[in-house]
């Protein structure tokens, strides 16, 4: 039997099947059944800064719309505890799972300006989290923000974290970097510990029937895994984080796949929403299985073997085999 136990952030974990990020943390029950069926950790969906504020000022709005209604207005406020106007709520649910669940709970953390994303960390780390997950997303509409001026910014905000908190930081990271290597040298130079590869996007559709946009869960599938086996391959050995595959993991040799590529997780998220909490221990004994099957008697030993250091034929990461694949699918034809 391969031995699952890993360490990832510092922290021990019994499998290196991670629940990700999603509104499951919503459920306590289901989270047990969750770590019951086998996994290792718990990513909190993520505190919002633009939500927390955008709240805040709704709730000022309409305290400030009844101020001078009449005289006496103003002895009419409402109680301001009938408002959430913070984390509060995220926080207390932070700490019910720390003593419910018994395995290692990271907060997510997605912001917008380097104030808030200290504030919002410091009080991540006080309610109890285990880490704290970045998640980096800042889209250019301004012809004047060039790539570097968007990766400087990010990397401030990391920096401003990291000093901020004791506790690991991991940051999830989108796809769309012109030079994935360099930025994550930057990251690992701002002090953070782990990589989450990749983020998904659930971006607006149109629809044409109302001249108007619609918002659509669509599930991942494996056919979305090679994205972060490509990233995680190039990256391995060439930095000192941890990595963590999100996206695509929905059966246990894509687990071994993103392991063999360089992943010390993966994250669980589209699978389980599926399937429910079995798919922790469907992928965890495919896992184990496939990884015996091999040869392998633990995790550090098929860590990273078929890495762009590692394989055999290094040009089957690069673009020389592009070309080649294309006219495969030709022949195929």
């Amino acid at each position: 039997m391969t031995d699952l136990t890993t360490r990832w952030l510092g922290l021990e974990l019994k499998s290196p099947l991670v629940l990700g990020a999603s509104p499951l943390t919503d459920e306590l029950d289901t989270l047990k059944a969750c770590v019951q069926a086998g996994a290792g950790a718990v990513v909190m969906h993520s505190l919002f800064e633009e939500q927390l504020v955008a709240e805040q000022m709704a709730a000022h709005r309409f305290i400030d719309s009844r101020i001078n209604m009449d005289a006496e207005a103003r002895s009419f406020f409402p109680e301001s505890e009938i408002f959430e106007m913070g984390s509060g709520s995220y926080l207390q649910r932070l700490q019910q799972l720390k003593t419910e669940l018994g395995v290692p709970v990271i907060a997510s953390l997605n912001g917008i300006s380097p104030g808030g994303w200290t504030q919002h960390a410091k009080e991540l780390e006080q309610a109890g989290a285990d880490a704290i997950e970045l998640n980096l997303y800042d889209l250019a509409t301004d012809a004047g923000d060039t790539a570097d001026t968007l990766e400087q910014r990010q990397l401030a905000v990391i920096r401003s974290v990291v000093e901020q908190v004791s506790v690991p930081v991991s940051v999830k990271l989108s796809p769309f970097y012109s030079a994935l290597p360099a930025f994550v040298a930057g990251v690992e130079a701002a002090g953070a510990r782990g990589l989450v590869l990749f983020n998904r996007f659930y971006q607006p559709d149109i629809d044409l029937e109302q001249l108007a946009l619609s918002r659509e869960v669509v599930l991942s599938t494996s056919a979305e895994l090679p994205l972060r086996l490509h990233a995680m391959a190039r990256l391995y050995n060439r930095t000192g984080l941890d990595m963590a595959a999100s996206g695509g993991v929905h059966t246990g040799d894509d687990a071994a796949k993103a392991i063999l590529s360089g992943a010390t997780v993966v994250q669980l998220v589209s699978t389980v929403l599926q399937h429910g909490p079995a798919a922790f221990e469907r992928l965890g004994g495919e896992l184990t299985t496939r990884l015996a099957s091999i040869g392998y008697q633990s995790l550090q030993e098929a860590r990273g073997a078929l890495s762009l250091d590692n394989v055999p034929d290094a040009g089957t990461w690069e673009r020389l085999n592009y070309a080649r694949l294309l006219h495969g699918w030709q022949s195929s034809r």
